[in-house]
């Protein structure tokens, strides 16, 4: 069994991805760190609580970065809503973050089991950044790195841009450049996991997961713009899916840097290819679209039980 330490902005489709982690036999959740990004940090941590208690978790929830390393932050409330769970409102969890912070929780969890924990960033990578910061040789301690963030095409922050690298593109530059491999689950493949009306009819029956969060989250989601006609991309889950099972995904090496001060192309995750290029990533290309809603709809299933 593999272990996750999810960072992330929790956000409609952090909520699935938290979801998908917990109702998968193959992995256990080691904790949840939390940053600003799809809403500010005092929505992020509260609901990666309610929605830890939701599901019937027991892990530690660490409170991280409320604003990126240099700039002011940015949100994606037209998206996600103004509290980041678009019409849904969770019980206020009972639980309190542990005293520890994000930063030093990630350090102190992967330093204390080498080479056993798949660090999964699906927000704004700040934690990430100032971790490597704090403590450089969780590079070498990790099991593998996976974020969910950036584009070898386009964005949807700006044409250049995906959100979280453009929110904090300071911090993805560290992290980039830091000594180890980056999994990159960018907008190529992750619009390659649309919850369509198909999709959405296999999650009938699973009880107040469905009634009370996948709906609603996913009515509001695909309200927006880019998604009506295709269906909502369900974007962080396709980063918890691959270290749950990496066969539903082709990737591709290459070197990803981070553009920092473009006019109009801040926060592009300049990629390439070409083999005699200095890689330092993995790119996922494409995607196991039956498979992977397989591995979802199990996962859910499970939860959905174990919520009664």
């Amino acid at each position: 069994m593999k272990r996750i330490l999810l960072d992330c902005d929790p956000g409609i489709d952090d909520a699935l991805a938290i979801a998908l982690a917990h109702g998968s036999p193959a992995v256990e959740v080691a904790g949840i760190t939390t940053v600003s990004g799809n809403v500010g940090i005092e929505h992020t941590t509260p609901n990666a609580l309610a929605l830890a208690e939701f599901y019937g978790m027991d892990v530690p929830v660490a409170r991280g970065a409320a604003r990126p390393l240099v700039r002011p932050g940015s949100a994606a409330s037209n998206v996600h809503g103004n509290t980041g769970l678009g019409d849904v409102v969770l019980p206020t969890a009972k639980a309190d973050p542990v005293p520890e912070h994000a930063v030093d929780h990630i350090v102190s969890t992967i330093a204390a089991s080498p080479g056993e924990i798949s660090l999964v960033a699906v927000g704004p990578l700040t934690n990430i950044a100032l971790a490597l910061q704090l403590e450089p040789r969780i590079t070498e301690w990790v099991r593998e790195f996976v974020i969910m963030g950036g584009s070898y095409t386009r964005g949807n922050f700006s044409p250049a841009a995906e959100f979280n690298i453009a929110a904090d593109p300071e911090a993805a530059s560290v992290v980039f450049e830091a000594p180890w491999r980056t999994v990159m689950f960018g907008l190529d493949l992750t619009h390659q996991a649309r919850a369509t009306a198909a999709v959405r009819q296999r999650f009938t029956g699973l009880g107040r997961l469905q009634d009370e969060l996948l709906s609603p989250c996913l009515d509001f989601y695909g309200s927006n713009r880019q998604y009506r006609e295709h269906g909502p991309a369900i974007h962080d889950a396709c980063a918890v899916a691959y270290v749950i099972a990496p066969e539903l995904f082709t990737l591709a090496e290459a070197r990803v840097d981070v553009e920092t001060s473009g006019r109009f192309s801040s926060g592009m995750t300049v990629t390439d290819f070409e083999p005699e290029a200095a890689s330092n990533a993995a790119v996922a290309t494409a995607l196991d679209q039956e498979g992977f809603w397989d591995l979802v709809t199990d996962s859910f299933g499970r939860v959905a039980t174990g919520m009664g």
